[in-house]
């Protein structure tokens, strides 16, 4: 038997897994049939036990008592990679953490293949990091090594819009020009490669890739950006001290609305100043709310709801949100306008980035024939109409919104391992 080779998408929101089935690329059930895991990890202090995916976020959400992590790609090339969080008497680095998912993501692969799984494909962003090599390059080497330490002997990278590119190609019939767009949780990213047929079979396609690029927005920041702008002022952000002389401290409001910066507000020195600031406030009833949630431990509930709205309104025009608190309940009306509003400078980054990779192309917009479309965050109406406007002669196709890098790196992981 050959040895076995298989894809890791590992996304800041999900996660999928491919492998070559059949002569296919094939993507690996992860949870109850479901090909898509939502890339969370739930340490449940009830059982002493480590969830992954939906069942991490059941249990979190059914209010079982333990620490739930998410957005763990986030971290890599941050300081904050070599931080620890505390998991009852034991300090666990976050490195360790997204080892414990890719283990998990491993085991499942192995299980699908029947067989050992050694040689991997992990997808990575154009930059993990905006403008910063040396923490680009550090965050790969953060990722290789956690994937090593879990067991895999050899480890390979791809750009996460070209392993789209390979997906892509299995199903074109003539040379095109196209743009992919890879737009997900953490990172906006662009490919501009030529696809045939043809070009399938070769094994070097350096000539085919003209320009990559990739800018650090995406789902998660979207969540962020809405968050601040339309649920934070609810919980006492931007409102004035007693004194009038300035507003409330910012920072712990804007932990609150980023993922991967939420756990850092269930400490003794984030509630006592919380506790100062509620103090301090013209509105003390606000910030109590924030308190709240804090003490119940119930800030990616309310992330996760934020979340819900953002993709609610990606089909209609309003939607509320319930926010219950210890003696008072939140409805709070949201609409599709107010988070174009909050999103319209990350999505005109995005345009620039687009701008950019046709310029590194030499390239004019009216000369890209296709635009293939994979990520969840492609489907966000404004920058989905932002993005379409700019090439208006193009075909528009739009990709297994999940699975598509997945499989593009099984498609990989057969070129460069041979199975």
């Amino acid at each position: 038997m050959r040895p076995a080779s298989g894809g890791i998408d590992f996304g800041t929101s999900n996660s999928t897994v491919g492998y070559i089935n059949n002569d296919k690329p094939t993507l690996v059930p992860l949870e109850h049939g479901e090909v898509t895991m939502p890339s969370a990890v739930f340490f449940n202090f009830e059982d002493n036990r480590t969830y992954f995916g939906r069942r991490a976020i059941a249990d979190y959400t059914d209010n079982v008592e333990g620490r739930l992590m998410r957005a763990l790609k986030s971290v890599l090339g941050t300081s904050l990679i070599n931080d620890k969080t505390r998991i009852k008497a034991h300090s666990i680095a976050f490195s360790d953490i997204i080892g414990s998912f890719l283990h998990n993501l491993k085991g499942l692969l192995e299980e699908a293949a029947g067989q050992a799984v050694d040689n991997i494909v992990l997808g990575r962003p154009v930059h993990f990091v905006d403008d910063d090599p040396e923490a680009d390059r550090r965050a790969q080497n953060e990722l290789e090594k956690a994937a090593a330490r879990r067991g895999f002997k050899h480890i390979a990278f791809q750009f996460e819009p070209i392993a789209a590119a390979l997906d892509y190609e299995q199903a074109v019939r003539k040379e095109e020009l196209a743009l992919i767009i890879d737009i997900g949780g953490g990172t906006s990213d662009f490919s501009i490669v030529r696809v045939s047929p043809e070009r399938a079979n070769a094994a070097d396609r350096k000539d085919d890739i003209l320009a990559s690029a990739g800018v650090h927005v995406g789902g998660t920041d979207f969540d962020r950006l809405f968050s601040i702008a339309h649920l934070m002022p609810e919980f006492g952000y931007l409102s004035p001290t007693k004194d009038g002389k300035r507003n409330l401290p910012a920072g712990y409001f804007i932990d609150l609305a980023t993922w991967q910066r939420i756990n850092m507000l269930y400490s003794s020195k984030a509630m006592t100043d919380l506790r100062q600031i509620r103090y301090e406030a013209a509105r003390p009833e606000l910030v109590e709310r924030m308190i709240d949630i804090v003490r119940h431990r119930q800030g990616h509930a309310l992330a996760s709801k934020i979340e819900r709205a953002k993709i609610e309104l990606t089909a209609q025009a309003a939607t509320t949100m319930s926010v219950e608190l210890s003696h008072e309940s939140l409805t709070i009306p949201l609409t599709q306008a107010g988070l174009d509003e909050a999103i319209a400078n990350a999505v005109n980054r995005v345009a620039q980035t687009i701008v950019g990779t046709l310029a590194d192309a030499q390239l004019a917009a009216w000369q890209v024939t296709t635009l293939f479309l994979t990520g969840g965050s492609t489907a966000v109406p404004l920058l989905k109409q932002t993005v379409l406007a700019m090439f208006p002669s193009a075909t528009v196709v739009e990709g297994d919104m999940f699975g598509s890098v997945g499989l593009g790196l099984a498609l990989d992981a057969r070129r460069k391992y041979g199975a």
